[in-house]
């Protein structure tokens, strides 16, 4: 399928560009969750570089963590993508060296699990509290978000602006400024963004004003 367009054009744009994608997962798993994914161009580069978690192949120990599977914007296994972030001020490029670290720092490269995590969206959010400057929110129906590596049951939320609190990304509670008030039970996520405002509703993902 052709991509939808939303990825500069690397000749057209000399400036730094960082770029989080989300597309309806495979299969069954659309229903309920999407996919998600970081793109990333550098000032002045030739090209965009695609950064993502898939658990196809891992069980015969392909690596989990993909590069440049296929291009920025295209689409996630037949699933459209829609653009969740777009950041493109002068301290871009700080931050795509500090997600390109993340990515090799990641605790899970070899291992995937649909549910609760890790999964591809476990790792978009754990590079985003990594680069907490980033300020990424990731909707309700990105359901990994919530699994907090290490089992970790206390930490800062992807946006870095509010708190969490997860038992292995089954059960939790999530209040921050951007993201709102979330509760996380065996996955299903209700809750409201203030900010939007909007409402965080199961399979939906987050519904509201400018969403």
């Amino acid at each position: 399928m052709t991509p939808p367009g939303l990825a500069p054009d690397p000749a057209s744009t000399p400036d730094a560009v960082i770029q989080v994608y989300a597309a309806r997962a495979v299969g069954w798993r659309g229903v309920f969750a999407v996919h998600t994914w970081i793109a990333v161009k550098p000032s002045r580069a030739a090209r965009c570089s695609r950064y993502e978690v898939l658990g196809f192949g891992v069980a015969n120990r392909a690596p989990a963590v993909r590069i440049d599977r296929t291009g920025p914007d295209n689409y996630g296994f037949g699933a459209r993508p829609g653009l969740v972030l777009d950041r493109r001020e002068s301290d871009c490029d700080a931050m795509i060296q500090k997600i390109r670290d993340a990515v090799v720092s990641y605790p899970y490269p070899q291992h995937y699990r649909a549910w609760p995590g890790p999964n591809s969206t476990t790792c978009t959010a754990c590079i985003a509290r990594w680069v907490p400057e980033l300020g990424l929110a990731l909707p309700a129906n990105a359901i990994g978000k919530n699994f907090l590596p290490g089992g970790a049951v206390f930490g800062t939320v992807p946006s870095g602006t509010g708190f969490q609190v997860s038992l292995f990304g089954i059960v939790g509670l999530l209040v921050a400024a951007s993201e709102g008030l979330e509760i996380n039970l065996l996955g299903v996520t209700v809750g409201f963004d203030f900010k939007t405002p909007a409402l965080k509703l199961p399979a939906i993902g987050d519904l509201g004003i400018g969403t």
